[in-house]
Protein backbone atom coordinates (compact mmCIF):
# COMPACT_ATOMS: atom_id res chain seq x y z
CA UNK A 1 0.00 0.00 0.00
CA UNK A 2 2.80 2.49 0.83
CA UNK A 3 5.45 1.04 -1.47
CA UNK A 4 5.50 4.08 -3.74
CA UNK A 5 5.00 6.70 -1.04
CA UNK A 6 7.85 9.22 -0.86
CA UNK A 7 8.22 8.90 2.90
CA UNK A 8 10.28 11.37 4.88
CA UNK A 9 11.40 11.76 8.46
CA UNK A 10 10.85 14.63 10.82
CA UNK A 11 11.48 15.86 14.33
CA UNK A 12 10.48 18.85 16.43
CA UNK A 13 12.20 22.00 17.62
CA UNK A 14 11.07 24.70 20.00
CA UNK A 15 12.64 27.62 18.10
CA UNK A 16 12.33 27.44 14.31
CA UNK A 17 14.37 30.61 13.58
CA UNK A 18 17.26 29.26 15.70
CA UNK A 19 16.97 25.87 13.96
CA UNK A 20 16.99 27.57 10.55
CA UNK A 21 20.19 29.47 11.39
CA UNK A 22 21.87 26.35 12.78
CA UNK A 23 20.99 24.00 9.93
CA UNK A 24 21.45 26.61 7.20
CA UNK A 25 24.37 28.72 8.40
CA UNK A 26 26.29 26.52 10.83
CA UNK A 27 25.86 23.16 9.09
CA UNK A 28 25.58 24.63 5.58
CA UNK A 29 22.47 22.70 4.55
CA UNK A 30 19.90 23.93 2.07
CA UNK A 31 16.91 24.91 4.20
CA UNK A 32 13.48 26.01 3.04
CA UNK A 33 10.85 27.43 5.36
CA UNK A 34 7.21 26.87 4.59
CA UNK A 35 4.23 27.50 6.87
CA UNK A 36 6.45 27.79 9.93
CA UNK A 37 8.22 24.49 9.27
CA UNK A 38 11.68 23.78 7.91
CA UNK A 39 12.57 21.41 5.11
CA UNK A 40 16.18 20.29 5.31
CA UNK A 41 17.22 19.49 1.74
CA UNK A 42 19.73 16.67 2.00
CA UNK A 43 21.86 15.03 -0.67
CA UNK A 44 20.14 12.38 -2.77
CA UNK A 45 16.83 14.27 -2.83
CA UNK A 46 16.16 13.35 0.80
CA UNK A 47 14.26 15.84 2.89
CA UNK A 48 13.76 16.03 6.64
CA UNK A 49 10.98 18.07 8.21
CA UNK A 50 11.64 20.16 11.32
CA UNK A 51 8.35 21.27 12.82
CA UNK A 52 7.60 23.61 15.72
CA UNK A 53 6.43 22.16 18.99
CA UNK A 54 6.02 24.52 21.95
CA UNK A 55 6.34 21.72 24.53
CA UNK A 56 9.29 20.17 22.66
CA UNK A 57 11.45 17.66 24.46
CA UNK A 58 14.82 16.86 22.87
CA UNK A 59 15.20 13.39 21.45
CA UNK A 60 17.32 11.09 23.60
CA UNK A 61 18.58 9.27 20.51
CA UNK A 62 20.26 10.32 17.28
CA UNK A 63 17.67 11.85 14.94
CA UNK A 64 19.95 12.61 11.98
CA UNK A 65 23.27 11.08 10.86
CA UNK A 66 25.64 12.68 8.36
CA UNK A 67 28.09 10.22 6.73
CA UNK A 68 31.39 11.95 5.93
CA UNK A 69 34.62 10.97 4.21
CA UNK A 70 36.97 12.44 6.84
CA UNK A 71 35.53 12.65 10.34
CA UNK A 72 38.55 14.41 11.86
CA UNK A 73 38.40 17.21 9.28
CA UNK A 74 34.61 17.49 9.57
CA UNK A 75 34.67 17.64 13.38
CA UNK A 76 37.40 20.30 13.25
CA UNK A 77 35.48 22.37 10.69
CA UNK A 78 32.20 22.17 12.62
CA UNK A 79 33.95 22.97 15.90
CA UNK A 80 35.37 26.03 14.16
CA UNK A 81 31.78 27.08 13.42
CA UNK A 82 30.83 26.77 17.09
CA UNK A 83 29.45 23.22 17.17
CA UNK A 84 30.11 21.57 20.52
CA UNK A 85 30.59 17.82 20.42
CA UNK A 86 29.36 15.50 23.13
CA UNK A 87 31.94 13.67 25.23
CA UNK A 88 31.41 10.19 26.60
CA UNK A 89 33.70 7.54 28.12
CA UNK A 90 34.42 6.15 24.66
CA UNK A 91 35.17 9.45 22.88
CA UNK A 92 38.52 11.14 22.43
CA UNK A 93 39.31 14.78 23.26
CA UNK A 94 37.53 15.90 20.07
CA UNK A 95 34.36 13.92 20.82
CA UNK A 96 35.02 11.12 18.31
CA UNK A 97 33.94 7.64 19.42
CA UNK A 98 36.75 5.18 18.69
CA UNK A 99 35.75 2.11 20.72
CA UNK A 100 34.41 -0.16 18.00
CA UNK A 101 31.96 0.36 15.20
CA UNK A 102 32.24 3.34 12.89
CA UNK A 103 34.06 6.48 13.94
CA UNK A 104 31.24 8.76 15.07
CA UNK A 105 30.84 12.10 16.85
CA UNK A 106 27.60 13.37 18.33
CA UNK A 107 26.43 16.95 18.74
CA UNK A 108 23.15 18.75 19.46
CA UNK A 109 21.04 21.23 17.55
CA UNK A 110 19.68 24.35 19.33
CA UNK A 111 16.61 22.35 20.46
CA UNK A 112 18.82 19.69 22.07
CA UNK A 113 18.17 17.00 19.46
CA UNK A 114 21.12 14.66 18.92
CA UNK A 115 22.84 14.58 15.51
CA UNK A 116 26.00 12.83 14.38
CA UNK A 117 28.74 12.76 11.81
CA UNK A 118 30.17 9.34 11.08
CA UNK A 119 33.03 8.10 8.96
CA UNK A 120 31.86 6.27 5.84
Amino acid sequence: MLTDSKAFSGFSADDIPAAKRFYGETLGLRVDEERGMLHLRLAGDKDVLVYPKPDHRPATFTVLNFPVEDIEATVAALAGRGVRFEHYETTDEHGIHRAGGPLIAWFKDPAGNILSVLQQ
